[in-house]
């Protein structure tokens, strides 16, 4: 079989791939396009029958596409890619150092007003905000199973510009010589710390369910449900509970600790959490015929 590879927006022909069986699929293709032009490793490409259509997954069989041109598949460059592990594990050790400096070294931020004694909230916070960060590292190491292999390169930049940067900026006003302790005291320190704890099982039950739903090396999907973990009924209400966790979680960090710049970025991560749970949430609705109903996405009842 033969397969002409080209330009999706020109239509300009790009390589002739010969070496094509008509039982081939996608992963085939990329093969032995990346023969032509070593350049384009595998994770680097993304193919698809129609300009403006979806991108073909790897399993996708020849055999099965509805071509737009006959035998004609349209290329896209997805650029240098890097692997998922090394993004989280650049985005999430990121803001566990930039936080500690402005805790273990306050003189070198503030000077000489660093000697001043600080509220014992300030190493609550710190204690909490590193128990988030190390919990990532070790589920990125020990507990996620990606679907994909590669993000685009640049992606560890945007990421870590978000991540590190909110992470100074909570931390040097928290940190601060000024800062001053919650309104209402110990019952807003310890009610917002309960709910923090909260957030941090749950978050981590989820993402524990979602790993045992996919075995090993494989990209096998299925309908999450709640399983015998308490934390995993949220499923009966969300398609993404670990989002809902998460935003449990930093909600109660920004009462516990009354600090603007981290409700500021609960709102911006809260928005992009938004954003991809709904996405997954049409995708599950369009994959699973059965899929419940009354689910929404992040929000229970509401969003």
């Amino acid at each position: 079989m033969e397969i002409t590879v080209l330009h999706p927006r020109s239509g300009k022909t790009l390589a002739t791939l010969t070496n094509i069986s008509t039982g081939s699929c996608i992963a085939d293709v990329k093969r032995e396009y990346e023969r032509k032009f070593p350049k384009y490793y595998p994770t680097r490409q993304a193919f698809k029958s129609d300009p403006k259509g979806k991108t073909l997954k790897d399993e996708t069989t020849l055999e099965s596409i509805d071509f737009t041109k006959p035998g004609a598949l349209y290329f896209k460059d997805l650029g240098p890619q890097v692997g998922w592990t090394t993004v989280f594990m650049t985005e999430y050790s990121g803001p566990l150092v930039a936080y500690l400096i402005f805790y273990a070294r306050p003189a070198i931020i503030y000077g000489a007003a660093a000697s001043q004694p600080r509220s014992w909230v300030v190493n609550l916070a710190a204690a909490c905000f590193s128990f988030h960060y190390v919990k990532r590292l070790l589920e990125t190491v020990f507990v996620h199973r990606f679907s994909n292999a590669t993000m685009p390169i640049m992606n560890i930049f945007k990421n870590s510009t978000y991540y590190w940067g909110f992470a100074a900026m909570i931390s040097y006003f928290v940190n601060h010589p000024l800062y001053t302790p919650p309104t209402y005291g110990d019952a807003q320190v310890y009610g917002a710390l309960a709910g923090f704890i909260f957030g941090e099982l749950g978050n981590f039950s989820i993402h524990l369910a979602f790993r045992n739903l996919r075995p090993a090396g494989t990209k096998e999907r299925r309908i999450p449900v709640q399983t015998s973990n308490p934390f995993t009924a949220m499923f009966n209400f969300v398609s993404c509970p670990n989002y809902t966790y998460e935003t449990v979680a930093w909600v109660s960090f920004s009462v516990m600790t009354q600090c603007l710049p981290a409700l500021l970025f609960t709102t911006c991560g809260f928005y992009q959490m938004a954003v991809w749970a709904l996405g997954k949430h049409r995708n599950y609705k369009k994959e699973f015929k059965d899929y419940p109903r009354r689910r929404k996405g992040i929000v229970p009842f509401l969003l």
